[in-house]
């Protein structure tokens, strides 16, 4: 079962750049992003809040494109990409270094979640926080 594999990987701390890619490609195998985004309460509230690019999931396919530009060596231990590794990954992917830097820096924030998510008391955490902002766990 894949989510018992992601689990697993969570709690041994080997969630790498190539489970984060996982991950992307099975919510965009949802849909279009603001089709599943306009299914969470709430989100109608918000919507103007968002980056277009975040909604037409640009964002994404440049995220993809940046990660399928590394080697398997940087994709399993990100904490190797030096600066001119991020320029050849920039390079390779159409984007800039500074958008290298925002995908690296979204998925140590992602795998620090997951790992904190996967704890014992983790899901405790997680209904904690939805009760104190109204069910809602991003505060909208």
């Amino acid at each position: 079962d894949q989510a018992a594999e992601l689990e697993k990987k969570v709690r041994q701390a080997t969630f790498d750049l190539e489970d984060f890619l996982e991950q992307m490609q099975a919510v965009k195998k949802m849909g279009p992003i603001s089709q599943v985004l306009e299914m969470l309460p709430g989100f109608s509230s918000i919507k103007g809040k968002l980056d277009s690019e975040d909604i037409d999931g640009s964002k994404m396919l440049k995220s993809e494109a940046i990660i399928r530009s590394m080697t398997m060596v940087e994709r399993r231990k990100p904490e190797l990409i030096s600066g001119s590794r991020r320029r050849r990954i920039a390079r390779g992917s159409g984007t800039s270094p500074q958008d290298v830097n925002q995908l690296l820096n979204q998925f140590k924030q992602v795998r620090k979640m997951m790992k904190q998510f996967s704890s014992p008391n983790g899901q405790e955490k997680m209904m904690k926080m939805m009760s104190q902002k109204n069910g809602n766990p991003f505060g909208f």
